[in-house]
């Protein structure tokens, strides 16, 4: 900023100060002279007339509308910093105004991000006019070649259209690309390039201290939910909201309980992603969570031969291809064929990571499981499972339930 503006901002400023004290002044030498008529039998010339108070003069003398007339002067004289775009750039971007962000915040932003010359020039103009009033959160989208005026009127009535997407519980980052190119919402691929980042996309993306360090996927971490977003949004956009809302709904005692029992987060989301496929009743989930941690532990290692989790849905999830990315094998004895890392038939402990998007319900139950002996379950055909302890249990339900 320039000797000049500075020198007219710091008058703008001593004006604004001493313009209230003249104008009680002025009010007052109004009323002195109007109570000395009144205490004096001195007869009034008739030429002379009395001074009237500014009120009824229609002058409104109040100090909030004297800082206006002088923030009006002072951006005339500003008129063309306010009518000069910040760029030649016609291209749109993205702009958003959050919840309960002031006007000051919002102004500071625009030109950091190249779309106004002068801030506090914007701040004022918004003031003056009433735009700092009517700001309301919401996605805008705005360009460099825009001047002050485009750009505020921009913020009041052209907001982005939107679009609404629901993610389900249960899906895996595949069928999530499949839905956002079906819906036309954004190009499938680059969703799943920058998820397959893994911890390198959600450091550029923002703070997240929930994601694991050199994790190479992030799912399991993109939250199951319906999002709103900007009609032309971007991979970006979309996973950034799922990972905030992942670190809204992370309750601390979600961590608390997986600390307590000596499991990382990166284990507890895991499991509920095995949890959230197999499951489909959220009352059962905290009991097949203690089957699989059983399993892990070692008190089903007689009964199952070691610390195998003997997970479907991880194998299923290994051999998924386009068109049937959960695997329907014609038999158990046909997961011995899948060679992957994902099979916990073939390979002890947890795989390498989540397999899909688990819900609230399935995180908690992986976090703190039911505090049982179950090695085995067997589905019953409606949703739900018996649960037995030995292996001898497990085999007379499976000859009782999946004849």
């Amino acid at each position: 900023m320039n000797l000049f503006h500075r020198a007219v901002r710091i008058l703008l400023r001593t004006l604004i100060f001493l313009v209230p004290i003249t104008a009680l002044l002025v009010l007052g030498f109004a009323a002195f002279s109007f109570i000395s008529a009144q205490l004096t039998d001195t007869p009034q010339s008739p030429q002379v007339a009395l001074i009237k108070p500014a009120s009824e003069q229609g002058i409104d003398l109040s100090p909030a509308t004297i800082e206006l007339r002088l923030i009006g002067l002072y951006l005339r004289m500003q008129q063309q910093v306010i009518e000069t775009p910040a760029g030649a750039d016609g291209t749109l971007r993205p702009f958003k105004i959050a919840v309960g962000e002031p006007a000051v915040t919002v102004a500071t932003r625009l030109q950091e991000q190249g779309l106004i010359t002068d801030a506090a020039i914007f701040r004022l103009y918004m003031r003056v006019n009433g735009v700092d009033k009517r700001l309301a959160a919401g996605d805008f989208e705005l360009a460099p070649n825009m001047n002050m005026t485009e750009v505020a009127e921009r913020l009041q009535k052209s907001r982005i259209r939107e679009i609404t997407v629901t993610i389900p519980e249960g899906m895996r980052a595949e069928e999530v690309a499949d839905l956002l190119n079906v819906q036309g919402i954004m190009d499938g691929e680059a969703f799943l390039a920058l998820v397959r980042g893994g911890s390198a996309s959600a450091r550029a993306l923002g703070d997240y201290p929930f994601v694991p360090d050199a994790l190479t996927t992030l799912e399991g971490y993109l939250f199951p939910d319906t999002y709103r977003l900007p009609a032309r949004a971007t991979p970006a956009d979309l996973v950034r909201r799922m990972l905030d809302n992942f670190g809204q709904r992370l309750k601390p005692e979600i961590e608390a309980a997986a600390a307590e029992k000596g499991r990382s987060l990166a284990q507890v989301m895991i499991m509920a992603s095995i949890v959230e496929r197999e499951a489909p009743r959220a009352d059962e989930r905290p009991l097949v969570a203690s089957v699989y941690w059983n399993r892990l532990s070692g008190v089903c290692t007689k009964e199952v031969g070691g610390a195998y989790l003997q997970a479907d849905p991880t194998v299923q999830y290994a051999a998924g291809q386009p068109g049937e990315w959960w695997w329907k094998p014609p038999s158990v004895e046909a997961y011995a064929g899948i060679e992957s890392p994902y099979n916990t038939y073939l390979r002890p402990g947890l795989p390498p990571s989540a397999i899909a998007s688990p819900g609230l319900s399935a995180i908690e139950a992986a976090a703190q499981p039911a505090e049982t002996r179950y090695c085995f379950f067997v589905a019953i055909g409606d949703g739900a499972h018996v649960f037995s302890v030995t292996l001898a249990e497990h085999e007379a339900n499976m000859a009782r339930y999946q004849k």
